[in-house]
């Protein structure tokens, strides 16, 4: 969630102060609903939110709402509010809301993107890509980079299905000749990677270790194709920002939310459901962040404009 505020805010060409904020009680628990006070809604355990009040504020997440709307009422409404991901209020609260299209929210200062506002960009994949390329020039072609997510609120990575991506995986790496660059994340857990590891092993692969730097945009970077799970919309987005072929592996659960997102994607020929197969296709790239960027940009203008009269 972090990411996408960095993202948008790195887009716009700024160096961001970042505020993670702990509500106290009682808009720790009444969020976004408690209207009176936003003022003292930020508590100790978190970084205070306080004059002088910035020109620009991105929030997402239930939390950053309480003291988004105290900024924008506190500076007289100087301070341009973006909020990332629906906040469950009327957009009319902030300058401009950020929503990705398989969430219902919409009005006239609602800003609709397919995925995640993310911070991949061709730079930050290429410098990544240097980096690594070196210590990686042992994989054949085709790459192929596998990221993996694994239980959180809507989707749960059984050992079941862990063990059956993986002998696919194994599989495709011993037919094509391609190398693995995997890389698990926290919630895959350590049942899982365990698995992931005994299957891959004495095959061209890498599953990173958690060690040192992180591989994860040097993957995207050196990979002809990605494989990912659908847990996280974050992750199929930066997935799919690179223009390669992007295949998706399917977990238990699902939510509307998430299936509207993912066969959005199918739709519009960018993903296709991760089977153990190895295609190559093309689909025009999108880049969410800098588009929202853009119209953040000609919005703050106007907004300023507006003020300095």
């Amino acid at each position: 969630m972090e990411n996408q505020c960095l993202g948008l805010a790195e887009a716009l060409g700024l160096t961001p102060v970042v505020k993670r904020v702990s509500l106290r009680s009682p808009w720790r628990q009444l969020s976004p609903y408690l209207r009176l006070g936003n003022r003292f809604a930020a508590g100790p355990n978190g970084d205070p939110i306080r004059p002088p009040w910035p020109d620009l504020l991105i929030g997402t997440g239930r939390q950053s709402i309480a003291p988004s709307l105290a900024a924008r009422k506190l500076s007289h409404g100087r301070t341009f509010t973006v909020q990332i991901q629906d906040p469950q209020l009327s957009p009319r609260n902030f300058d401009t809301v950020v929503v990705p299209r398989h969430d219902r929210l919409r009005g006239a200062n609602v800003l609709v993107t397919r995925g995640a506002l993310h911070r991949v960009t061709p730079k930050i994949l290429a410098e990544a890509g240097e980096r690594h390329a070196a210590r990686l020039a042992h994989l054949p072609h085709p790459r192929i980079a596998v990221l993996i997510g694994g239980n959180n609120g809507v989707y749960a990575l059984t050992p079941t299905i862990m063990s059956d991506v993986a002998d696919k995986l194994a599989a495709l790496s011993r037919a094509h000749g391609a190398g693995l660059m995997v890389t698990p994340s926290r919630r895959t857990g350590t049942d899982n990677e365990a698995i992931l590891r005994a299957r891959l092993s004495g095959l061209p692969a890498e599953v990173w270790d958690g060690t040192g730097e992180n591989p994860y945009f040097a993957y995207l970077s050196l990979a002809d194709a990605i494989v990912v799970t659908c847990d996280s919309v974050s992750m199929t987005s930066e997935a799919c920002s690179t223009g390669k072929p992007v295949y998706v592996i399917d977990l238990d659960g699902g939510s509307p939310k998430f299936r509207a997102f993912h066969d959005g994607l199918v739709k519009d020929g960018i993903t296709r459901p991760f089977t153990g197969d190895l295609d190559h296709w093309t689909y025009p790239t999108f880049n969410d962040t800098d588009e929202v960027a853009n119209e953040v940009r000609h919005r703050l203008l106007a907004h300023r404009n507006k003020h300095a009269t």
